[in-house]
């Protein structure tokens, strides 16, 4: 595979993972909203989810518990919401980091080794915080996929983008030997 062909790839996973990150952004600002949505799917009959609910009823218990406390907050309290804010945002600006990586991503590789060592730390945020904040135990590993998901576009963007750096490092030191040979 030629190096042009590895950096096509590499950036084909890099996109997938900026979607990511700021669709994650982006639903982090209507929560009451979605989480009013997920209540409806999870427990109305004309749902899509509606059957798939029905095996798992700790889990639209969890949806309605979530979203009762949600606009709860909301009413009393809507200038909690704002902490959720400033985590979309955090979400959109550490995207816009991984333009750099589009651009030029042998000279950016370290953008995506960052990123895998924030999807890594992940996991043991979750373990640590989701039980020090009530949450149940069989959602812990719901957020920690985000983890695993992210890291998956980004492990392979890293392997091609190594890759191409290899094919250019080789080319250019075969031609350095073969000017030094003349």
């Amino acid at each position: 595979m030629s190096e042009g062909e590895r950096l096509r790839r590499a950036r084909v996973w890099i996109v997938l993972f900026l979607f990511g990150l700021v669709l994650a952004g982006l639903t982090a600002f209507p929560l009451v909203t979605e989480s009013g949505w997920l209540v409806w799917w999870a427990s109305d009959r004309g749902s899509p989810l509606a059957g798939f609910a029905g095996h798992f009823p700790a889990g639209v218990e969890w949806a309605r518990h979530v979203h009762a406390g949600l606009a709860a907050t909301a009413r009393s309290y809507p200038f909690l919401a704002y902490g959720t804010d400033w985590l979309a945002f955090a979400h959109l600006a550490i995207a816009v980091a991984f333009v750099g990586p589009l651009r030029d991503p042998v000279r950016n590789v370290w953008v995506l080794e960052f990123g895998l060592i924030a999807c890594a730390g992940i996991l043991p945020l979750a373990a640590i915080c989701g039980p020090l904040r009530g949450l149940p135990l069989w959602w812990l590993p719901i957020d920690m996929s985000f983890g695993v998901f992210g890291a998956v576009p980004l492990w392979l963007a890293r392997r091609h983008v190594k890759a191409a750096e290899r094919a250019r490092t080789g080319t250019a030191a075969g031609v350095t030997a073969a000017v030094s040979a003349l």
